[in-house]
């Protein structure tokens, strides 16, 4: 999943500028050239502290870039938002799947907004506000808060992705335990993504800035994989591609010698 950000304060220094709708067209298309299997879109930074964006503001950033993606591109696009008001714009201006940090548990409004569009959904676990206890406990609870709102809604089971959310109200120690403990979720059965791209908890570990953190996101994708994630959301399509061909390879046997 490759992330496209259509904010000026993006916490990793990627946001795009004035002209961000052409700029995403042409990101998008040097992003699936690269490898990508589909384009993440946000419009307003989830990073700690961050300032809320009106819901205008969000969507008048992300619909501009999600025509110029669809343009560019026919890879699957998800609207990274927790609006449903964005969501439905979204969905009706060209996405396919809606990313909801706060997986349903949020807007009130956002299953339904994915149910009438039939939308896959990305429903990530945020342990933000919530007393913490054993990660992979935590972790299988929000996911199951989520999974019954996404049932009583009529949200098909084969439309969800799970996300444990690297990065979201865990300490760091909290953070590498989930990375080392991912096995333990696949049991929910449901294909699982993990954004550990450029975080602060890697830039803790390697001490380094937001752009120097490419080692260090690398290594914690490779790790998941090896413990069975399906799907991760990057920066660095092209470097992490590659990361994940040879970490696939190694794990799961997807190579064939030419």
């Amino acid at each position: 999943m490759a992330i496209v950000n259509v904010t000026p304060d993006s916490f990793s220094g990627d946001g795009l500028g004035p002209e961000a709708a052409t700029e995403a067209g042409a990101l998008a298309a040097e992003f699936a050239a690269a490898g990508a299997d589909l384009i993440d879109v946000g419009g307003e930074s989830t990073r700690p502290g961050a300032t809320a964006v009106p819901l205008e503001d969000e969507a008048a950033r992300v619909l501009p870039a999600i025509q110029a993606i669809r343009a560019s591109t026919d890879l699957p696009i998800s609207i990274d938002t927790q609006h449903a008001a964005v969501a439905d714009i979204a969905l009706s201006g060209g996405a396919d799947i809606v990313n909801d940090i706060w997986g349903l548990r949020g807007d009130g409004r956002m299953a339904e907004v994915v149910a009438s569009h039939g939308a896959g959904l990305v429903a990530m676990h945020n342990q933000r506000g919530r007393e913490s206890g054993d990660v992979i406990a935590d972790v299988t609870a929000g996911w199951n808060e989520s999974l019954a709102i996404a049932a009583r809604s009529g949200i098909a089971p084969e439309r969800i992705i799970l996300d444990p959310g690297f990065g979201f109200g865990w300490a760091a120690q909290a953070n590498l335990e989930l990375v080392r403990r991912l096995g333990e979720l696949t049991a929910a059965g449901f294909p699982i993504l993990l954004g550990p791209s450029r975080k602060s908890t890697i830039g803790l570990v390697i001490d380094a800035p937001a752009g120097e953190r490419l080692e260090g996101t690398a290594a914690a994708v490779a790790i998941a994989i090896a413990q069975g994630v399906d799907l991760v959301r990057v920066h660095d399509v092209a470097s992490m591609r590659k990361v994940a061909a040879v970490a696939d390879a190694i794990t799961r046997g997807h190579w064939r010698a030419p």
